[in-house]
């Protein structure tokens, strides 16, 4: 139930602004608008206003507005009349198509916006070049012979400059052998790497992560800190130790061994680096300066309405970005099809999201809404797209296509839609109980 609920509030609003931008659209063009469903199915709620019956099905996975004059069969043909669908011009038709996937992109950017703009601790390395800092035992870093201070400059092909981009790049390649090209020694050097899959959706990982130093995030108010004392402030990153540079394992192994011991601790501050004479007081049997550590470096961002609004846009067009590099991958075979997700999944993802707090929940919820705009706009025949699609045959042709030529397409349209939807919904059931009674996976 905590994820059947965080599923419905976020299909209803994702699924609701969708089919609003079909409605407002086609009536802006006089066309007469006979159902706006929530769901499919039995209605189990509805009520009428003016020609329009409102209502909520059995099923609330999707939704639709039926528009006069949109033919459902042979036997159900439009009349001609000035407020059918079919009546209006291509390009009007066009438009209401439209309509709904881009509001899914204008609402996924107004959520984003709202949530970039509450401000929050986003960690620094997402944002440096991918220097690897550590790699993990038994990993297919390790066992590529990827080593600590290598720079990674691309991986299968693709450019990295940052580390974002790099574990984008890896994401989505697990079990695939890939190619990575590091900077070693000042010169090249190409690896194969096969990412392991990891986590209920078979993530790509290499096993490698940045370099990470210690940040300094709350001190002890006593009149034992010493950090205190010695000037040491919120916020502060502890690079080294006594020249020796550090990771806050080997921070805190360094500071317990040195009880009653002056050390210099190498602190950057506001991009200024400065050296801080600290000696750690005996607690218990260990030493201690009264610092509380980050393991890796974070910066406050806070912005304006504006920086925001310029943020989300930027958000959403990397996301945009990584749906059509997924969509090519599983073209191409470079994609698993077992990283696709279905109701279950998002059902998963928004529950776990929705605990984690509203900020998560409303940043998912803009992140599935670019997807779904997206997806609806492929031309596959059922989909927005698949009807745009098809409009624009009829244009290049010159002539309308039969309804029985539409029926075939829409039935082919149908199929592939429906073998996804077991794809997906395969893939739901064995990242969950059903997985353990495959004894053949």
């Amino acid at each position: 139930m905590t994820d059947v609920i965080p599923l419905l509030i976020t299909l209803g609003v994702l699924v609701f602004v969708h089919e609003l931008g079909h409605f407002l659209v086609a009536r802006w063009h006089g066309v007469r608008c006979l159902t706006f469903a929530l769901g499919f199915g039995p209605k189990l709620l509805q009520t009428k206003r003016g020609d329009t019956v409102y209502c909520i099905c059995a099923f609330p996975l999707g939704g639709y507005v039926k528009m006069a004059g949109m033919a459902e069969s042979a036997d159900d043909k439009p009349e001609g009349k000035p407020d059918e669908f079919p009546s209006k011009t291509k390009w009007q038709r066009v438009q209401i198509l439209l309509a709904g996937p881009v509001m899914n992109g204008i609402l996924a950017v107004v959520v984003m916006t709202v949530v970039l703009y509450q401000g929050a601790e986003v960690p620094v390395y997402p944002e440096q070049p991918p220097v690897v800092g550590s790699v993990a035992e038994d990993s297919p870093a390790a066992a590529a012979g990827i080593r600590p201070g290598d720079r990674i400059l691309s991986v299968a092909g693709r450019e990295v400059d940052t580390w974002e981009e790099m574990i984008l790049s890896v994401v989505l390649r697990a079990d695939r052998e890939t190619e990575v090209v590091l900077r070693r020694d000042g010169g090249a050097h190409t690896v194969q790497v096969t990412p392991a899959a990891l986590g209920r959706y078979d993530a790509g990982d290499l096993g490698v992560g940045p370099v990470t130093t210690p940040q300094v995030t709350s001190i002890a108010s006593t009149t034992s800190s010493v950090a205190q004392d010695a000037g040491i402030q919120v916020g502060d990153v502890i690079e080294a130790i006594d020249g020796r540079e550090v990771t806050l394992a080997s921070l805190i192994e360094e500071i317990n061994a040195s009880a009653g011991t002056s050390r210099t601790l190498l602190v950057r501050r506001d991009g200024a680096r400065r050296d801080i004479v600290v000696t750690p007081l005996l607690v218990g049997d260990v030493g201690m300066i009264g610092v509380a550590l980050s393991p890796i470096e974070v910066r406050v961002v806070e912005p304006g309405p504006f920086e925001a609004f310029t943020l989300s846009l930027e958000q959403n067009y990397e996301w945009s970005g990584l749906i059509f590099q997924t969509l090519w991958g599983l073209v191409t075979g470079e994609v698993s099809v077992k990283q696709l997700s279905g109701p279950v999944g998002i059902a998963q993802l928004s529950g776990d999201a929705a605990a984690r707090g509203w900020v998560e929940f409303f940043a998912l919820m803009a992140m599935i809404s670019i997807n779904l705009g997206i997806l609806n706009l492929l031309p596959i025949p059922v989909l927005d797209g698949g009807h745009i699609f098809i409009l624009a045959m009829e244009g290049v042709s010159r002539r309308e296509f039969s309804l029985q030529l539409k029926e075939r397409l829409m039935f082919v349209g149908l199929a592939l839609i429906l073998t996804l939807m077991v794809t997906v919904m395969y893939n739901d059931l064995t990242r969950t109980w059903v997985e353990r009674f495959m004894l053949w996976r």
